[in-house]
């Protein structure tokens, strides 16, 4: 009976802190949409909910991290008035995308092969490659790729680099933070 009820007790921590996270997800992901970045190529943002994603797939592995990706997309593009749009369908897949290689990348992480920082790198520039294979693929233009995919590989640098020491510091708080509440990472 108590070991039902330890179980039961994990388990809602868990969905409480996933909850949490993607709100964090959803409201970067809606600010960053109002936000005016001036970047030089049309659309470009810098990404910062992914820093969300990436640390929801550090602390609770694949699943949770691909629900954190997918939640926020839709109801962020739902709030910020684009879902099913042009710009929705770039960064569903490019979210979904990136996550899948960031936490196959995670794995090298564990290992000690490769940093966080080239997870979220690798992340960023799997992101825009994304979109922009999708953008290609729905306006049917491939030469999208010889313009801007050089542009769109050297910003995912510093974005990936941001979002990489953003995820480390909060991986340490949370971890923290979790620990606290009897509720390690899984």
């Amino acid at each position: 009976m108590q070991q039902n009820t330890l179980r039961l007790k994990s388990r809602l921590n868990h969905l409480t802190y996933l909850a949490v996270l993607i709100t964090f997800a959803i409201v970067i992901h809606t600010v960053e949409a109002a936000l005016p970045v001036p970047m030089p190529v049309p659309g470009v943002r810098l990404g910062l909910a992914n820093i969300i994603t990436l640390l929801t797939l550090i602390l609770f592995g694949l699943r949770s991290g691909l629900l954190v990706a997918i939640l926020r997309t839709v109801l962020g593009s739902l709030f910020v008035g684009g879902l099913f749009g042009f710009g929705f369908w770039l960064s569903f897949s490019a979210g979904i995308t990136s996550c899948l290689v960031m936490a196959l990348l995670l794995i090298l992480k564990k290992r000690e092969v490769i940093s966080l920082i080239s997870v979220s790198v690798i992340g960023a520039a799997v992101h825009n490659l994304t979109q922009l294979a999708v953008a290609s693929v729905i306006i049917a233009n491939f030469s999208l790729f010889k313009g801007y995919y050089p542009l769109l590989l050297l910003l995912s640098v510093p974005t990936g680099i941001f979002t990489g020491l953003a995820a480390h510091y909060l991986e340490g708080v949370t971890g923290r933070m979790l620990k606290q509440a009897g509720s390690a990472p899984l």
